[in-house]
């Protein structure tokens, strides 16, 4: 029998739980275009844009048929589940419909693959022509990348999307035959991400939508492939530096029933938010890989976030004078971010910074940033007390 457009949509979406783009949070949706059971099954999630700009974003496979069987995957090849797929107009309507009562402001769309890479990736893009073009929708959209997608495929995707992706799900070819046997690291996955940055860096701006260049994501399992944290991190690393992605995403490996790592154990969430931590370190404070506080088996600890680890070792005996170091050295302070140091800058050139209420004021958080600074000479760990 076949199914609504609803029921397809609910039993699609849920697939999607892994992949993240900003920071999702269920959210409940109702309107009077739809009947009580459209609302009921209506998923979309509030997720942050790359401006910054929060929205209900609709998260969707357009089939979860899938020829590839990744071991840690829930909808991959073989396994017991209900499938289904949207024709591109039948999805495109939809979505539109969702748009126009106010349920869904952008759209994540990715796919199980079936008939190969480049026949999937079509079904993707002929999805998203048909909101650009017929419905003349001009919100946000993330298109997946799919395996084996061809590079005018790849092109023709940023011309129609505002971010576009493909996951690593691994770190190198080594651990990525361990958890989708299949898939090929080099030519399938890391090809792509260099044709984006190809194209970002040779073909104007005004040829992509918007007029805009699309972001670019990727997303690892981490514990999937019982890969260590510097593995993960050199990579993130070098993706940051060579193809320049937005950022890279971290999915704590969960295992799945019937699957083939269905036994094994599930990564402790802390180790995802290390990652974020780590990550970024990288990407926006001058961090290097051998500034990580990393274990013998390159693992970053739990215990403590990253940059508080390393101002322990580095900074402890000799603390930052906070009305002299550069906006590089304030980073490096705990408690101190990217705001704050341009906050510091800004109020000392007015005058001299001299307790840490003046601190607070500014953004920083105190009780981490304490022990590793000078405020005109004098150290400032016990006054923290008085506030």
């Amino acid at each position: 029998m076949d199914m609504d457009s609803i029921d397809t949509l609910n039993l699609l979406a849920p697939q999607m739980s892994l992949e993240v783009d900003g920071e999702p949070h269920l959210s409940s949706a109702s309107s009077s275009c739809f009947t009580s059971k459209e609302r009921d099954h209506a998923f979309t999630q509030s997720a942050q844009l790359p401006n910054g700009q929060k929205i209900l974003l609709l998260k969707t496979l357009l089939s979860s048929v899938c020829e590839r069987d990744c071991f840690y995957c829930p909808f991959r090849a073989g396994r017991d589940f209900r499938r289904a797929t949207f024709k591109p107009d039948e999805f495109a309507s939809l979505f539109i419909r969702l748009s126009s009562a106010n349920l869904a402001e952008g759209l994540f769309l990715s796919s199980g693959l079936a008939g190969g890479g480049v026949k999937t990736q079509d079904q993707l893009l002929a999805s998203a022509e048909i909101l650009r073009g017929k419905f003349q929708y001009r919100g946000y959209i993330h298109l997946k990348i799919m395996p084996g997608a061809e590079k005018d495929q790849v092109y023709r995707a940023m011309q129609l999307a505002d971010r576009v992706s493909i996951n690593l799900e691994a770190p190198n070819t080594e651990r990525l035959a361990k958890l989708a046997p299949h898939k090929i690291f080099l030519a399938e996955l890391l090809q792509p991400l260099k044709w984006v940055e190809e194209f970002r860096s040779t073909v104007p701006a005004y040829k992509f939508w918007k007029k805009r260049v699309p972001s670019t994501v990727t997303q690892f399992v981490a514990g999937g492939s019982d890969e260590s944290d510097l593995e993960l991190l050199t990579t993130t690393n070098w993706l940051n530096k060579n193809v320049h992605i937005k950022r890279a995403y971290f999915s704590a490996f969960n295992p799945i029933s019937d699957t083939p790592f269905e036994n094994k154990p599930a990564t402790d969430p802390m180790r995802e938010h290390r990652l974020y931590q780590a990550s970024f370190l990288l990407r926006d404070y001058g961090y290097d890989l051998e500034d990580l506080p990393l274990t013998k088996a390159g693992n970053l600890p739990l215990n403590t976030d990253p940059k508080q680890a390393w101002a322990q070792i580095n900074l402890a005996g000799h603390p930052i004078e906070i009305n002299k170091a550069e906006k590089r050295d304030l980073i490096r302070i705990p408690g101190i971010g990217l705001k704050g140091a341009d906050a510091i800058l800004n109020a000392r050139r007015m005058s001299p910074i001299r307790d840490i209420s003046s601190l607070i004021k500014l953004g920083v958080i105190a009780e981490n940033a304490a022990p590793y600074l000078l405020l005109d000479g004098h150290q400032t760990a016990r006054q923290i007390e008085l506030f």
